[in-house]
């Protein structure tokens, strides 16, 4: 969905697809037709945006073939869809029934990373609109806390001066701009707003940036007026903003339900400690109140004694929409934990997901709405 802030500038709202399983273009395909154009439809849009996931092998293909990137664009454009960003923090795999600690690797200090990396850049670079003024990768935080030592941090170094180098090239052959975003997470060697900046202020940052993701954001406590500001004392952008919630409560007790095998649900404690996962917070009883990465969809509102971060996220978007000098353009609704919720909250049915995906968009359009940002269609209102 497009809409236009005050100022003029244009904004896009889309969802992450990495909540769906296909790792192959036909599977890719699928679900356009499956999720997105329904999705779409129960919206009332004109157009819809998809944070689109693409697999490493599917990337590696396209990125090579035009015929296919071509082919795709078509897809997209028959059912009223555009991508203006690409989720490349998972590298394959992202709905088996276990990912835990898989998903960082392979990390920046290696070429495969790399690699994917441009290749979706190549791809994205092909199925922008005409009109968006770029295009955004989001990935991860360099890579898990550990190990990490002066020579990953070295080599990881050297990856971000060749993945700049090789964006400015994709600029100069097709004269689109593509911005990759790095994306603080709790456990990874940059999970505060302060890391990215020492990691990103000596990096090329026209090209290079933060992916801000609100419920990582709200797990480590840090406050979205804080952050920004600390962003722009060092001239790092906020290329992307994840709009996603996490769970809290003061009675751990009552998150058993949502302990599960696939992704990891990494909890913090401002003053009383930190866990990786949610049974290793439950074996260590790590006190409340706790702050859970577990995105949970943006318009829930469980049962006391839980709560999600929400009252962060609109915080959040008031700074980032508010401010005079914010060039997010990017907003990307990302809760790729549906198939994993507590079984009275799981969607059975595909209908059922495209439901509780279009009451996130709605939710998330409303919010914005509610800061002064108007719908912007293409040639009528979306």
């Amino acid at each position: 969905m497009r809409l236009r802030h005050p100022g003029g500038r244009l904004l896009h709202l889309s969802y992450c697809t990495n909540v769906h399983p296909a790792e192959d273009l036909e599977g890719i395909v699928g679900q356009l037709d499956e999720y997105a154009l329904p999705i779409r439809e129960r919206l009332g849009s004109e157009v819809l945006g998809l944070g689109l996931w693409l697999a490493a092998p599917v990337a590696e293909a396209v990125a090579v073939d035009g015929g296919a990137r071509r082919r795709l664009r078509r897809e997209l454009d028959a059912r009223g869809l555009e991508v203006v960003t690409l989720n490349g923090f998972p590298y394959r795999s992202f709905q088996d029934p276990v990912v835990k600690q898989a998903v960082y690797h392979p990390d920046w200090t290696t070429s495969e990373r790399l690699r994917y990396t441009l290749d979706l850049a190549r791809v994205l670079a092909d199925l922008l609109p005409d009109d968006a003024a770029r295009g955004s990768i989001s990935t991860l935080p360099l890579a898990w806390r550990h190990p990490w030592d002066r020579a990953r941090a070295d080599a990881a170094a050297h990856m971000l001066d060749e993945l700049a180098a090789g964006l400015a090239d994709i600029e100069h052959r097709t004269g689109r701009v593509i911005r990759v975003a790095f994306e603080p997470e709790p456990g990874c060697v940059v999970e505060t707003t302060d890391q990215a900046v020492a990691v990103l202020s000596g990096a090329d940052t026209d090209r290079l940036g933060v992916c801000l993701d609100l419920a990582h954001l709200a797990c480590a406590w840090e406050r979205p007026a804080d952050a920004l500001r600390a962003l722009r004392a060092a001239d790092v952008p906020v290329v992307k903003v994840q709009l996603s919630n996490a769970l809290e409560t003061d009675d751990p007790e009552a998150l058993r339900e949502y302990a599960e095998p696939r992704f990891l649900h990494q909890i913090r404690n401002p003053a009383r400690g930190a866990a990786d996962d949610l049974d290793e917070a439950f074996e260590a009883g790590l006190p409340g109140p706790w702050r859970v990465h577990y995105h949970v969809p943006l318009h829930s509102s469980p049962a006391a004694p839980l709560a999600t971060t929400a009252p962060l996220l609109r915080d959040a978007l008031g700074e980032l929409v508010g401010a005079a000098d914010a060039a997010c353009d990017h907003f990307d609704v990302e809760t790729y934990t549906w198939g994993v919720l507590p079984a009275a909250q799981r969607p059975r049915t595909a209908g059922q997901l495209a439901d509780g995906i279009a009451a996130e968009l709605a939710f998330a359009r409303a919010e914005l709405h509610r800061l002064g940002m108007e719908p912007h269609g293409l040639g009528m209102s979306a």
